[in-house]
């Protein structure tokens, strides 16, 4: 019998499911935040600590992985002021990844790539690494459930392009099956051709739902290669900006070896994070952008990590 996709029409619907069938592949965060589904429309998922984390990726001049760091030598800064360092872990640990796959129409002679990509990135995966599947048009369906393996149920192997993109409702689905996964390392991967055309949360909403959970977003550019500079820019744009806020890498259209390459460095960068944590010296519920900036105090270092977070609002 062949396992069905689970679609997740709203976030009410979403939070039914989660409540009546407790299903593990929708859960994370639980030891470092707390988060909890939002009843309102002006936040996606309400976050109950105040302790903010980010995770930090830190390279070399030729592009290789640094480790080992001592704590001593970070500074985190929150809007240009240096914040008390409570949590910092420079340990390889395992990790919680949501791969997102495309399958709206214009990705109809795509989705052979998109599968193959997906599978490049579950074969990754260390033993004590856990990644769930969808995919997304008009509405977003559950493939795969959190697992070790990289099994994948028959319903993925039928995936057929139709309907349109509602690509931010993925990453908030995401971020919402991610928000009470032990894991302090997470990440959202998304195989797209790009540009969101039916969702009903805003970019805005969606960023917000991934800065709460902690995640870093990954994606990958399924476009044409031959598509109009155009209309690739505008395709890439929101792809790009996902990965770039949230400590993430885009990947321009890979195919063949770069593909594979690019999965391999997405799971080594995963596993070999900082992770530093802090309580806001001023901490606002103020609903404003607050930005994080991660310094090392040693030469020849590039340093990637979430350009910030979005502070709650107060309860009227």
């Amino acid at each position: 019998m062949k396992r069905v996709a689970k679609p997740i029409k709203d976030s009410r619907t979403f939070r039914s499911r989660c409540a009546c069938v407790c299903l593990a592949a929708l859960a994370v965060v639980g030891f470092f935040l707390n988060p909890a589904y939002a009843q309102t429309d002006d936040e996606v998922i309400a976050v109950d600590s105040s302790l903010v984390l980010a995770n930090v990726y830190i390279t070399d001049r030729n592009g290789q992985p640094v480790s080992g760091l001592d704590q001593k030598l970070f500074t985190i800064l929150e809007d240009g002021v240096p914040q008390k360092i409570d949590v910092f872990s420079a340990e390889s640990t395992p990790f919680a990844a949501v791969i997102l796959i495309d399958t709206s129409g214009s990705m109809e002679f795509r989705i052979s790539n998109a599968r193959s990509a997906a599978i490049k990135f579950l074969d990754g995966l260390r033993g004590e690494d856990f990644a769930a599947v969808a995919s997304f048009d008009n509405e977003v369906r559950v493939l795969r459930e959190f697992e070790a393996t990289p099994y994948l149920p028959d319903v993925f192997f039928d995936l057929k392009a139709d309907g349109m993109t509602s690509l931010n409702d993925a990453v908030v689905a995401a971020a919402k099956m991610l928000s009470k996964r032990p894991e302090k390392r997470r990440a959202i991967i998304v195989i797209s051709d790009g540009a969101d055309n039916s969702s009903k949360y805003s970019q805005k909403k969606a960023l917000k739902a991934v800065l709460d959970v902690g995640a870093s977003v990954y994606t990958v550019d399924m476009s044409p290669k031959d598509s109009p500079p155009q209309e690739k820019a505008i395709m890439q744009d929101a792809l790009k900006s996902f990965a770039e806020k949230t400590g993430g890498t885009f990947v321009a259209t890979p195919g063949g070896a770069e593909m594979r390459h690019a999965f391999e460095a997405i799971v080594s960068e995963l596993g070999n994070q900082y992770t530093i944590g802090y309580q806001p010296a001023s901490a606002k519920e103020d609903g404003k952008f607050h930005s994080i900036e991660v310094r090392v105090a040693r030469g020849g270092l590039k340093i990637r990590t979430r350009e910030g977070y979005i502070a709650p609002k107060a309860k009227k």
